[in-house]
C-alpha cells in the first residue's frame, strides 16, 4: 500500500528539483518528481511558481494543494502541438478531468484548446460553468443515469455510449427533431501493464461494448436516425509506461472504423484514450509526451493508408500526465512516535481523507521538506496521517532530513485523483487549492469550514432535545 525508498547515496530534498539541461530546454512534465518551476531560493526553501510553500501554508493553512500553472500549460501544449505535428489529419485533445475537475482546471484547459472529458453530470456541469464549449466537451461512463443524458442532451455535448441499455435509453428519451450526437466505447482486449484496478482494455471490464458485439451495434446504431454517431471511443488503463498496447489499440480502432461503414456509418472521430503514466518515484521511466504521441499518430496513419481510409479527426484523453505532477500537496508535521528498532512515525495534519490512493492503490509517493531542502537526508521515517485509521500511512520508509513539529512537508505528483478522490472521513474539512503563476497565488477551491460539514445534515424534530 505505500513506498519504500531506495537504497543508495541520498543527498538532499533537492535532488527532486527539474533536472535543466540544453538538449531538453521543454522537458515533458510527466518525466518530472516536482513542478517545472521548483527551486529553491537563498533562505533554503522550496519555492513553485515563485512562491515559497511556507508562506503559501502560513497565508492559506495546510493540508494545501498547490497548483502550478506553467507545468499545467506545459503539458497541455505539448499534448496539443505534438499531434498537430505528427498527425497529417484533424486533432483534438481533452483532457480527462476526473482527474482533477474543478472550474479553474477546467478554465485552464480549455484556455489552451483542450475539450474536456467528463464521467458524471457533476463533472459536465462544473467544465460547462468554466466556459468551456459544448462541441469539445464528452460525457462517459458505464451506468449514466436519465437525468445525466437530458442534460447532455440539452446541453449539446458529445455522448459517449458505453453499453445496449444506454443506447436505448437515448433512443427512448430523445426528441425527434435533435438527433444526438454520440460514439461508442468498445473493449478492445489488450493487456497492459498497470494496477488491476485501472485496467480498462482487457475482456473483462465493466466498461464498454464486447468486440464480439460489434457488427449488432453498428447495425443497431445504423437503424436510429435519431443516434449521430460520430466516432469510436477505447481505453486500456492508467499509468502506462508501456508504448506498445498503445500502438496495438490504435491499429485495432482503424479496423473499426473499416468495420463501421459496413454499415453505412461514416464515423470521422477516433478517440485512442490516455493513459500515460507519470514519474512518481525515481526509479519510474515512462515515456515523454512527444513519444507517447508521435508512436500513436504513425500507427493510425499507416493503418488507414493500409485500409485505403481517410485519416479520421483523433482525439485522445490524457489526465495523470498532465495535471498530477503539476500539483504538490504541502502538510504541517506535528507529533512523531519512535518504536526501538522497527520504525519513527512522523504524522501530518492530513492523510487518507486528502490523498487516499496510497491505501486504495497500494500507491508510491516522493516527499520534501520545504524548509529544510538543503539539509541531508539523514531520517528513514513512516509518514502517517491523522486518520483514526490504521492504515492512514502516506509513505513508508521516507528519507527525510532530521524533522521537527512544525515543519512544513510536502508530496509531490499530488495533482490527480487526490482532490477528486477526497472525503470528508472523520469529518475532516477538505484542504484549499492555490494556483500559483509568476510569484501570485490564487485560490482555486476554498477550505471547508466545520460549518460546511454539517450544511447538508437534518436533524428531525423528534431528536431535537431528546437526550
Amino acid at each position: 500500500m505505500v513506498s519504500t525508498h531506495p537504497t543508495g547515496v541520498q543527498h538532499s530534498g533537492s535532488q527532486y528539483l527539474p533536472q535543466r539541461h540544453d538538449s531538453k530546454a521543454n522537458p515533458s512534465p510527466n518525466q518530472e518528481l516536482l513542478p517545472l518551476t521548483a527551486r529553491v531560493h537563498n533562505h533554503d526553501l522550496l519555492e513553485i511558481g515563485g512562491c515559497d510553500v511556507t508562506t503559501l501554508v502560513e497565508q492559506f493553512g495546510s493540508p494545501l494543494y498547490i497548483l502550478d500553472e506553467e507545468t499545467l500549460r506545459s503539458a497541455c501544449q505539448q499534448y496539443r502541438d505534438t499531434f498537430k505535428q505528427y498527425y497529417k489529419g484533424e486533432s483534438q485533445v481533452l483532457y480527462a478531468s476526473k482527474a482533477w475537475n474543478c472550474l479553474a482546471v477546467c478554465a485552464i484547459a480549455a484556455s489552451e484548446g483542450l475539450g474536456i472529458d467528463v464521467v458524471s453530470g457533476g463533472e459536465l456541469y462544473t467544465a460547462l460553468q468554466a466556459g468551456v464549449s459544448p462541441d469539445k466537451i464528452y460525457l462517459h461512463g458505464n451506468n449514466k443515469s436519465r437525468e445525466e443524458l437530458i442534460l447532455a442532451i440539452e446541453s449539446d455535448v458529445t455522448i459517449v455510449a458505453d453499453n445496449w441499455y444506454e443506447l436505448r435509453t437515448l433512443v427512448e428519451i430523445a426528441q425527434p427533431s435533435l438527433p444526438i450526437r454520440i460514439m461508442l466505447r468498445l473493449t478492445p482486449g489488450i493487456e497492459c501493464h498497470t494496477h488491476e484496478y485501472i485496467r480498462t482494455g482487457h475482456l473483462d471490464s465493466k466498461f464498454g461494448f464486447d468486440p464480439n458485439d460489434l457488427d449488432e451495434v453498428f447495425a443497431f446504431v445504423s437503424q436510429q436516425p435519431i443516434l449521430n454517431c460520430i466516432g469510436v471511443h477505447a481505453h486500456i488503463g492508467s499509468q502506462i509506461f508501456e508504448r506498445q498496447p498503445h500502438q496495438d489499440l490504435a491499429a485495432v480502432m482503424v479496423q473499426w472504423l473499416r468495420d463501421a461503414r459496413k454499415y453505412g456509418l461514416n464515423i470521422t472521430e477516433l478517440n485512442v484514450g490516455g493513459g500515460l503514466g507519470i514519474k512518481y518515484t525515481e526509479s519510474d521511466d515512462p515515456p515523454s509526451i512527444e513519444e507517447w504521441v508521435k508512436a500513436i499518430c504513425e500507427v493510425v496513419q499507416e493503418t488507414c493508408a493500409a485500409e485505403n481510409l481517410p485519416l479520421p479527426k483523433l482525439l485522445s484523453e490524457p489526465g495523470r500526465s498532465l495535471i498530477a505532477t503539476a500539483c504538490v500537496t504541502a502538510y504541517t508535521i506535528g507529533s512523531s512516535k519512535v518504536i526501538p528498532e522497527i520504525r519513527t512515525y512522523v504524522a501530518i495534519d492530513g492523510g487518507m481523507s486528502d490523498n487516499p490512493r496510497p491505501i486504495t492503490y497500494q500507491s508510491v509517493y516522493r516527499a520534501v521538506v520545504a524548509n529544510k531542502m538543503s539539509s541531508p537526508l539523514t531520517q528513514t521515517v513512516t509518514i502517517a496521517g491523522k486518520h483514526c485509521e490504521s492504515g492512514d500511512i502516506l509513505i513508508k520508509n521516507a528519507l527525510l532530513p532530521k524533522t521537527e513539529p512544525g515543519d512544513i512537508l510536502v508530496v509531490m505528483g499530488t495533482g490527480a485523483y487526490n482532490y477528486s478522490m477526497a472525503s470528508n472521513y472523520n469529518r475532516l474539512p477538505r484542504p484549499a487549492a492555490v494556483v500559483v503563476a509568476n510569484g501570485e497565488a490564487n485560490l482555486i477551491l476554498q477550505r471547508e469550514t466545520y460549518k460546511d460539514l454539517i450544511r447538508q445534515d437534518r436533524l428531525p424534530e423528534r431528536l431535537k432535545n431528546s437526550h
